[in-house]
């Protein structure tokens, strides 16, 4: 019986040992298998660079013509002829749009014949006065006839006058509104006339504001009508109180615009430079890795040969487009992750890839496609 127990017990043994070596070589292999497959995250770097940060103002402005109006009659009539083409430049004075007047030109002709009559009856009693054939009283009444009916010249004159349509300015004009034969009421638009060059652009800038900006100051403007061209020019007024209600203080610059580029009522991007030029270590926005505990990036390192990843805790500066200032946290010529971090911990391998690179302009522009 104990024979018979030693040999089973012995035979159990061995095929426990079996077991226990198949287990072992079978996990062995499959980690040698996963070791020969596994392929380090690839991730794009660049260069930390120093680059020169001019500090800005930025704000959105609103354009207005130095002088601009919609042009349209004081008094009701029917007009008799259109002197202008739309959309050309015209001198101050020139004559639009002439409404019919020939019964002011007749009434007027009527007061002037009676204003004649009546410098003719004063200077014929001034002669009777001198060998008193009338009274003082009599000449007296003559005067204030003669310098009525004058009144009434002038006025009546006013009114022919208003019956024609001027340029009050020189400038250029728009669409005409009216046609021949039309009637016009007081106040019904004919034509915009706008005085283009130059040309204002009102903006507000924050109360905190206001000791970096000062007259003559060169300001930049653009606008999405004119693609990439940016129009420069200089602050020419700064207003006298603060609105209470923004604690916002309005300024106006003054750009030529002999091309006609910039017109009223466009909005632009209004771009003051301050101060000196800052250098900053700059970086693509998508190389922070922005965590509530703390800013991060991944520099590139070498371990044991081979390029892997180091954390390192950053701290951010301002931004321009899509870049952003580090102040702490990487040197001139680290390399840092770009993208790809996701996959990165400490000390994890990686491969450079450079051949997609993200956008890092200062200045992006939108496209439409």
């Amino acid at each position: 019986m104990i024979k018979r127990m030693l040999i089973m017990l012995l035979v159990l043994a061995a095929i426990i040992a079996g077991v226990v070596y198949w287990k072992i070589h079978s996990v062995q292999k499959s980690m040698a298998a996963m070791a020969a497959g596994f392929a380090p995250p690839t991730v794009s770097t660049i260069k930390a660079e120093i680059q020169d940060w001019q500090p800005k103002l930025e704000s959105v402005g609103s354009l207005r013509a130095v002088n601009g109006a919609d042009l349209s009659p004081e008094l009701a009539g029917i007009v008799e002829a259109i002197r202008f083409d739309s959309g050309v430049d015209v001198e101050a004075g020139v004559p639009l749009v002439q409404l019919r007047a020939e019964d002011d030109i007749a009434k007027l002709n009527s007061l002037e014949a009676s204003a004649k009559l009546a410098e003719l009856n004063f200077e014929r009693d001034q002669k009777q006065l001198k060998v008193q054939a009338v009274s003082q009283a009599a000449v007296d009444a003559d005067i204030a006839t003669l310098a009525n009916a004058a009144a009434l010249v002038r006025q009546q004159q006013a009114i022919v006058a208003k019956k024609t349509i001027r340029a009050p300015f020189a400038g250029h004009l728009g669409i005409r509104q009216v046609d021949v034969g039309q009637y016009l009421n007081p106040g019904t638009p004919v034509v915009t006339l706008q005085q283009l060059d130059p040309i204002y652009a009102d903006f507000t800038l924050p109360e905190q504001a206001l000791s970096k900006v000062a007259l003559g100051q060169k300001v930049t403007i653009h606008t999405d009508a004119n693609g990439d061209e940016d129009f420069a020019g200089d602050i020419t007024a700064i207003n006298s109180k603060i609105d209470e209600a923004t604690r916002n203080i309005q300024v106006r610059a003054t750009f030529t615009n002999s091309e006609h580029k910039l017109l009223p009522g466009m909005f632009g991007n209004v771009l003051i430079d301050v101060d000196q030029p800052v250098k900053y270590i700059t970086l693509p926005q998508t190389a922070i890795v922005f965590n509530p505990y703390g800013n991060t990036v991944f520099l590139v390192t070498d371990k044991d040969g081979k390029s892997a990843a180091k954390e390192s805790v950053v701290v951010t500066g301002e931004t321009r487009g899509d870049q952003i200032a580090v102040l702490s946290g990487v040197n001139e010529g680290d390399e840092v992750v770009t993208t790809g971090q996701i996959k990165l911990r400490n000390g994890t391998p990686l491969t450079v890839n450079n051949t997609v690179q993200p956008s890092n302009d200062p200045n992006p522009q939108p496209h439409e496609q």
